[in-house]
């Protein structure tokens, strides 16, 4: 008896040993399976992250692109409404070149043009551009090439790159 007990509690032994390596291995295989989908999760996430950053990268860049055209066209939209001025000015200036007043209001208004990125375009002896000029009359010069302004009506300004308002001249033909 005692050599067939031994027998059935070395199968036994050799059972419980078989069952306990798979369990090992299923265990390692559901750990396994586990890691694997908590690195997709953590990817996943990772990547959502990033996209959610790069958005609000982006967003931040449109932010300050519209509020630097905003503040743009607040400056364009003054710097309209100063024009009258300016001409006024000037007109004074040619009216009375010598007055020492008139010649300190020219001096604060190109000042303040200057300093606000307002420029003036030059226009007599320069060819016709539709871009910068306003043709209003043309007249025959017989020693002045055709399309070459001869005279400004009224001044012209840029601001920056943009057209303020195009110069009215008067065209030779």
């Amino acid at each position: 008896m005692n050599d067939k007990e031994v027998q059935v509690d070395s199968v036994s032994l050799d059972d419980t040993v078989t069952e306990q390596q798979t369990a090992d291995v299923v265990d390692e295989t559901q750990e396994d399976t586990i890691v694997e989908q908590l690195n997709a999760q953590i990817a996943e996430l990772n990547d959502k992250y990033l996209r959610v950053a790069a958005e609000l990268e982006n967003t931040r860049r449109r932010a300050a692109i519209d509020a630097d055209a905003s503040a743009r066209n607040r400056a364009m939209s003054v710097a309209r409404h100063f024009l009258p001025l300016v001409d006024a000015v000037y007109a004074a200036s040619a009216h009375n070149p010598d007055d020492e007043g008139i010649k300190s209001m020219v001096r604060a208004v190109e000042s303040a043009c200057g300093n606000i990125g307002m420029v003036k375009i030059e226009s007599v002896g320069q060819k016709l551009n539709p871009q910068f000029h306003n043709a209003v009359q043309v007249v025959e010069t017989e020693n002045t090439e055709s399309n070459t302004i001869v005279e400004e009506m009224q001044s012209g300004y840029m601001f920056g790159d943009t057209v303020l308002r195009p110069a009215m001249v008067v065209v030779a033909k």
